[in-house]
């Protein structure tokens, strides 16, 4: 499975996928890790790429994560992976929302609960 992780912050990135990747055994496929360093990129990652799962950081600037996320559902192909988006304030929830996310989380994230809420989602599209 295809992950792409979106954040300036490279920290925040390997905590990402320190937290995604606790759900590997559990789904029984090997993940791959993309990142990208702002939202721009990351939106052009993943038109590319197609990732299963794109974890985005709301302050991943040029785009950021909303864009990202609005830009990937709205495309004539559009994304059908899933897409949470990590927020730094819980007012942003609507714009998460909005912006055709599967589920977001307030920083600081809990890995434990950022990775069942991912295993369930992915779960969800692979049965649909």
């Amino acid at each position: 499975m295809d992950v792409l992780l979106v954040s300036p912050d490279e920290r925040s990135r390997q905590l990402m996928a320190l937290s995604v990747r606790s759900i590997e055994r559990r789904l029984g496929q090997e993940l791959r890790f993309r990142a990208a360093r702002n939202g721009e990129l990351g939106t052009t990652a993943a038109l590319r790429d197609r990732p299963d799962v794109i974890v985005a950081d709301e302050i991943a600037s040029r785009a950021g994560a909303f864009g990202l996320a609005r830009t990937l559902r709205d495309d004539m192909e559009p994304y059908t992976g899933v897409i949470v988006i990590l927020l730094d304030r819980k007012h942003d929830a609507w714009l998460a929302k909005w912006s055709g996310a599967d589920a977001w989380f307030v920083k600081p994230v809990d890995p434990f609960e950022l990775a069942d809420r991912l295993l369930d989602l992915v779960t969800e599209k692979e049965s649909a």
